[in-house]
């Protein structure tokens, strides 16, 4: 996983990144991070381009 692509763990901790949990069997969610990706997402980042709803 590049930084490029998941830039949300760029500045994480090895602890942050290592506490990852797997609700589902196509679903992965950081809650340290509030960060959840599909397992698809990972294998196929470029088919999930980063949209965000966030003013900056």
């Amino acid at each position: 996983m590049s930084f490029e692509n998941f830039s949300w763990f760029k500045n994480a901790t090895i602890e942050h990144l290592s506490n990852v949990e797997w609700p589902t069997s196509i679903h992965l969610y950081w809650p340290q991070l509030d960060a959840d990706l599909s397992v698809e997402s990972i294998r196929d980042p470029k088919s999930f381009p980063l949209i965000s709803g966030a003013a900056g």
